[in-house]
């Protein structure tokens, strides 16, 4: 009652010194600088605002919107200019984003690539940008200063297997190694099974030309994301376990992939625990060598939380020391649980014994309204930023470290 009392108190003295205003020196426009003062109609919410009001992360760490409106963003490459390259799945397109102000905001979006088949992967090779399509990988020249492509794309690798498009993992990944080898993750045709194409549900190395094209780690059934630790330079890949065995099996898995590494599935899950479909004990029994070869995942995840990009941090020297050895994972969500799951950034965090510890980065994505975001792809620029796709809210997000440690 007396807030109602007050509201109306208030809009009374404004109607009446507005009389007065328009008769007095700066008319009706002093009025509405009086209104909009007193008010705060005037107030523009800034992309920082907008993310802070539903996302949470550590103390010191802040997010902002540098990019919105796009269609189905999913993987993020810096150039040498600290611009953004972006691949849009289902439009076919891969973007440019450029912040000319130094906002913080993308003012300019510029289509370098288009009518492309569901590209994803996207990797730097000096001026060479490789794009990995569902059946193939490309490479085009580009200028980093100008922020142009130069002459015609060139395929590095063709025919890559794809299955139907609603049952299949056909987009890929692709990583450049510091040797200079390019990496290509190949997901599974199907939720379970055995594909008649042995390049399915593995990891493929080849020359950054396209030869010499090999299976560098099978049994993976969509490892999406995938990095090397600064540390140690070892290849770390997420992967994504089977559907319909319930809300808390299979975990979805890290692993430490190693050259003819093989990783259980269709066979074995997690901790090497038998597929009730593919993994009856008398097929074990014939084939000891399944169980015997299978490597264990380095950490598990929740079941269904679908663990897609992983990025190492690598400038750590403004960061505090829990973060001096650290991944962070996007967990795209559930979509098969009774009670949703994931949609968040986890921080990894490698410890002197070799464990991994979990904890919480960034959250907020799934609230009391539903989902409103689904985190895809990280990467860091050179100043230390971390950029996160978002491909429900068709958003790129800028997180930003600004409390001394």
């Amino acid at each position: 009652m007396i807030k109602k009392i007050t509201v109306s108190f208030l809009l009374l003295v404004i109607l009446s010194v507005g009389v007065v205003a328009v008769k007095s020196p700066g008319g009706v426009s002093g009025f509405w600088l009086m209104v909009t003062t007193i008010t705060g109609l005037n107030q523009v919410e800034t992309s920082s605002d907008v993310a802070q009001s539903y996302l949470h992360l550590p103390e010191g760490f802040t997010a902002e919107i540098f990019a919105d409106g796009l269609d189905v963003p999913r993987v993020i490459v810096v150039t040498q200019t600290d611009d953004i390259i972006v691949s849009l799945v289902d439009s076919g397109e891969v973007l440019l984003l450029r912040d000319l102000d130094n906002d913080g905001q993308a003012e300019s979006k510029t289509i370098l690539l288009q009518g492309l088949a569901n590209p994803q992967g996207l990797a730097f090779d000096g001026d060479w940008l490789y794009v990995a399509e569902r059946h193939r990988v490309i490479r085009i020249q580009y200028d980093h200063s100008n922020g142009v492509t130069l002459g015609e794309a060139e395929t590095v690798i063709d025919d890559l297997p794809f299955g139907h498009p609603h049952r299949s993992h056909n987009a890929k990944t692709i990583g450049i190694s510091a040797d200079r080898k390019l990496y290509i993750t190949v997901g599974s045709p199907c939720n379970v099974c055995i594909p008649d194409d042995p390049r399915y549900s593995a990891i493929l190395r080849a020359e950054l030309n396209g030869s010499n094209v090999e299976i560098y780690a099978r049994g993976l059934r969509n490892s999406v994301g995938f990095d090397w630790a600064p540390w140690s330079g070892e290849l770390y890949a997420t992967d994504n376990g089977r559907d319909m065995l319930g809300d808390d099996f299979p975990p979805d898995e890290l692993n430490l992939i190693v050259k003819e590494g093989f990783y259980g599935w269709p066979y074995l899950h997690g901790d090497n625990v038998p597929d009730p479909e593919f993994g009856e004990p008398a097929f074990l029994d014939e084939n000891p060598e399944i169980l015997a070869s299978a490597r264990l995942p380095s950490f598990k995840f929740r079941a269904h939380n679908a663990p897609l990009g992983i990025h190492f941090i690598k400038s750590t020297d403004n960061l505090p020391k829990a973060y001096s050895k650290t991944a962070l994972v996007a967990l795209h969500g559930s979509w098969n649980r009774s009670k949703l799951d994931g949609y968040k950034i986890l921080s990894l965090h490698w410890n002197s014994d070799g464990s991994i510890e979990s904890r919480d980065f960034m959250t907020g994505f799934l609230g009391d309204k539903g989902i409103v975001g689904r985190p895809v792809s990280i990467v860091e620029n050179a100043a230390g930023q971390f950029y996160i796709t978002d491909d429900l809210g068709g958003r790129i997000y800028r997180i930003t470290y600004t409390q001394p440690h």
